[in-house]
C-alpha cells in the first residue's frame, strides 16, 4: 500500500482508532484462517465417510 493510499484510507482516524482497526484486521485474518482450516478438515472427514 502506498503512502497516499494509506493516507486516504486512514484519514481522520485518531491513534486509538487506528490501533483498534489494526487489532480488528488481525483478528479477522486469524478467524479467516481458522474457518479455512475447519473447512478443509470437514472435506477430509467427508472423504473418509464416503
Amino acid at each position: 500500500m502506498t503512502y497516499f493510499n494509506r493516507r486516504r484510507k486512514y484519514a481522520g482516524l485518531n491513534p486509538s482508532e487506528l490501533k483498534r482497526l489494526r487489532e480488528l484486521e488481525q483478528e479477522s485474518a486469524r478467524l479467516t484462517k481458522i474457518v479455512t482450516d475447519l473447512s478443509f478438515d470437514k472435506e477430509i472427514l467427508r472423504d473418509i465417510v464416503k
